[in-house]
């Protein structure tokens, strides 16, 4: 009797131990932070000193700055569209701004391409999308029929920070496509949303695509931000960013509140570098939205786990917003499946210092005229119909070194690189207005002269070329 007791109480003990042992951990919860055409240097962890974001620079202590990180594309819709599929845009035909032109009416994302809510919704995720869309408006391509249970922000590009009268289905602020009226700022709205989200998902997993306008114009602030900032010489965009942090704030303070922080993987990042028409601050980059230079392209990116990733680190190695599909499933236990493409990388070895090195070997852009790709160190440039320039990004942050006629190996190792990589593209499936794009090419060839640029935009283009056929 006695020999059974022990056999029984030996079985109970190693029947509990399994359990233990096979218990699942708690899935992560998965927030991307993506705000609106900001400056490569505009906040405290990327060295501002006149634009304060302290909430914004908690997020970045208590997590990884990754200083050479890149979004897929220069301008906002195709950059979300790279982000939220995790694969190259130019494979489905997103390649220039916008999601459709005059000819091809509304396209947006392609109906067979595959989102990163798909997945989570797939897996037992709630999802939401909070914020600008942009990346179509007809009823395939609304983010409820692109993975997200809940959406509540506003399909076009840009609209707005304050209440419209009567807006268009595009512009209104709306909660899965019933119009929401708002009082107040809509960074407010936005903010209160996401804190409304967690709090009523916090006990189950959820993955949250949080996208601010913020700050992209139009140039429009509160009326008690404006006045804490009355003497500050790039006023709007101060007001405009500091309301960006409070809110950003208060998703940190819930997540806090609720226990939930370490086990909350958080991405904060802008879609594209600083516009020229916002005030923004790129820095030690040349120049800006919309161009192939490192101030279009490269980001202020921050990866936060409390739980999982230790806080006060920065990373170098070379990375894009394409890492936050692969990041995020691998962080999440989600297995892909063999037919996704997905151009991404598993960031978590690298943050957690289980490998070294640059997570790509090679990185590339194209929008219509203008092309860039990269492979370690060096960096082309190129203009249809002009050339192209070689730059050592490493040593040469500034790209003001053209080092085509010296590095010709380099330089055709990139050429190469980046015409194999288009061959498995397709063509867009939109274009632009033709002024902007001689805009566009008139900033590239300029600025890949080392001169300054006359005009960016085509109001200030026609002044210019008139007055000089008057010469």
């Amino acid at each position: 009797m006695k020999i059974l007791f022990i056999i029984l109480l030996c079985g109970i003990l190693l029947s509990c131990n399994i359990k233990s042992i096979i218990k699942k951990e708690p899935k992560p919860n998965v927030i991307v932070i993506l705000i609106d055409d900001a400056g490569y240097a505009d906040f405290g962890f990327m060295g501002s000193k006149d634009l304060e974001t302290p909430n914004i620079d908690k997020l970045a202590k208590s997590g990884v700055i990754l200083t050479d990180a890149h979004v897929s594309a220069t301008v906002c819709a195709p950059s979300r569209a790279g982000l939220i599929t995790g694969k190259y845009q130019q494979r489905f035909g997103f390649e220039a701004n916008d999601t459709g032109d005059k000819n091809s009416s509304d396209i947006g994302l392609s109906d067979d391409v595959i989102t990163i809510s798909d997945v989570f919704k797939e897996n037992g995720y709630k999802t939401m999308a909070i914020g600008k869309w942009h990346l179509g408006k007809d009823e395939s391509d609304h983010p409820n029929q692109r993975g997200f249970d809940e959406f509540y922000g506003f399909e076009t590009g840009s609209r707005p920070y304050f209440p419209i009268k009567n807006p268009d289905k595009s512009k209104m602020l709306q909660h899965n496509g019933e119009r929401v009226e708002f009082n107040g700022y809509l960074t407010d709205a936005l903010g209160n949303q996401s804190v409304k989200y967690i709090e009523e998902n916090k006990d189950n997993p959820f993955f949250m695509y949080l996208a601010y306008n913020a700050v992209h114009t139009p140039m429009e602030a509160k009326k008690e931000d404006l006045e804490k900032f009355k003497n500050h010489p790039r006023q709007y965009l101060a007001a405009m960013t500091w309301s960006l942090d409070e809110n950003i704030g208060k998703l940190q303070k819930k997540l806090e509140q609720l226990g939930i922080a370490n086990n909350t993987i958080i991405y904060f990042l802008s879609d594209n570098g600083g516009a020229a028409n916002n005030t923004s601050f790129g820095g030690p980059l040349k120049g800006w939205k919309g161009n192939k230079f490192e101030g279009g392209h490269r980001v202020p990116f921050v990866v936060c786990w409390p739980g999982k990733i230790k806080a006060g680190q920065t990373f170098g190695g070379l990375s894009s917003s394409l890492d936050i599909f692969t990041t995020s499933m691998a962080a999440a236990n989600i297995q892909k499946d063999e037919n996704l493409i997905l151009d991404g990388v598993d960031l978590l070895p690298y943050l957690k210092g289980e490998k070294t090195g640059d997570p790509h070997k090679q990185l590339f852009w194209r929008k219509l005229e203008e092309a860039g790709a990269r492979i370690g160190d060096y960096k082309m440039v190129r203009l249809q119909n002009y050339g192209a320039t070689l730059y050592n990004v490493e040593e040469d942050l500034g790209e003001m070194n053209n080092l085509q006629n010296t590095n010709k190996n380099e330089f055709n190792q990139l050429e190469e690189a980046l015409k194999k990589w288009e061959s498995e593209m397709i063509e867009p499936l939109w274009g632009e207005p033709r002024n902007w794009m001689d805009v566009t090419y008139h900033i590239h060839k300029r600025l890949m002269q080392n001169k300054e640029v006359l005009y960016s935009n085509p109001a200030k283009m026609k002044q210019v070329l008139a007055k000089e056929k008057q010469q």
